[in-house]
């Protein structure tokens, strides 16, 4: 069987998924050291690409999420053909990701048949939803000659931080590192199914600031007013980076951090890579789908007869799934934490 010694990957846009995309880089370079990986994402995943030592150079997708634009990706397309890929791997299911490899003439194009994308892929593969049942093995599997034994064994994404870097942050914040130091993470961009209660994560952190823990928000800019209201509780004794930072910065900073309380959400597969203690609380949402990727991780999930719904809002208009879960059981898990590995 030929190897494909130049491989382009077409990457996902969520921030988690991007992180679970770790592992099939890393599977690729098990099975092929002497492969070269580049990769095709939005531009605010760079950072994330820039982190993974299996990435040889990141392409920044000129298109947002959502926007068509045929003849851009077309001529996208032809621009890569001067770079001689040998093989296009296709995260993304739909159809517009298929046309940049197509149009780039890249000999092999790997994906799920998706959005109908015959003729666009040459190598579309059936996806069995009942065989594998998580996203990453999902992404691992394409990595894999079409008749591999599935599920594959999938490795854990590892981000890699250098001192230089974390340097930056600390002088840049004023920050006094501590090997107490818990990061809260109380956004999920999905929607409201997925994220615990602001007092909840309060009472989280009014606790942990009482037995002398520094305690660190993180977020983007949507997830400003739940920060502030989650500070003011604590009487502003939170440090809040919410809407401070760049990806990178989150990241970098994250690495500073011990112990993560988080929704299912895309700093959760952050705190995962970055081999953290964690806290992952789902909803609506199902852990076995897209767990943290970490052996350090404890999941709470109350696996409700109506759960996971997979919605941005509740259904039934309760939250059970989340009110369920109690600040006390969390802070349970925190203190088990500290005493399980280091």
């Amino acid at each position: 069987m030929k190897k494909y010694h130049k491989i382009l990957i077409v990457g996902p846009s969520w921030v988690g998924d991007m992180v679970m995309a770790q592992s099939l880089f890393i599977a690729l370079k098990n099975t092929r050291p002497d492969c070269r990986i580049d990769v095709l994402a939005p531009s605010w995943t760079l950072s994330l690409l820039e982190r993974m030592p299996e990435v040889t150079k990141a392409i920044a997708m000129p298109l947002p999420r959502g926007k068509f634009g045929l003849m851009e990706r077309i001529r996208l397309g032809k621009s890569l053909r001067s770079e001689g890929y040998d093989q296009a791997i296709l995260l993304p299911n739909s159809w517009k990701s298929a046309i940049p490899p197509f149009f780039a003439n890249i000999p092999i194009r790997t994906g799920y048949i998706g959005e109908c994308r015959w003729g666009l892929l040459n190598d579309a593969r059936k996806l069995d939803k009942n065989l594998l049942t998580m996203t990453v093995q999902r992404f691992v599997a394409l990595g894999l000659p079409v008749d591999a034994s599935t599920p594959p064994v999938c490795p854990k994404p590892v981000i890699t931080i250098s001192k230089d870097r974390q340097q930056v942050v600390i002088d840049k914040f004023k920050l006094t590192p501590s090997v107490k130091t818990l990061a809260l993470c109380p956004g999920a961009e999905y929607g409201p199914a997925k994220r615990w209660p602001t007092e909840y994560y309060a009472e989280v952190a009014r606790q942990k600031i009482d037995q002398g823990w520094q305690v660190w928000l993180f977020g983007s800019d949507k997830d400003k007013a739940v920060a502030e209201q989650i500070n003011k509780e604590c009487s502003g004794f939170c440090t809040d980076f919410t809407g401070r930072t760049s990806l990178a910065e989150a990241v970098d900073l994250m690495s500073l951090a011990n112990t993560v309380v988080t929704n299912d959400s895309g700093l959760m597969h952050v705190a995962a890579a970055l081999d953290k203690k964690i806290i992952a609380i789902y909803g609506s949402s199902d852990p076995g789908f897209t767990p943290p990727l970490n052996d350090k991780a404890q999941v709470i999930s109350l696996n409700l007869d109506c759960a996971p719904c997979f919605k941005r809002e509740c259904p039934l208009g309760h939250t059970h799934c989340l009110t369920g879960i109690t600040p006390d059981r969390v802070l349970e898990l925190i203190t088990l934490t500290q005493s399980g590995p280091k």
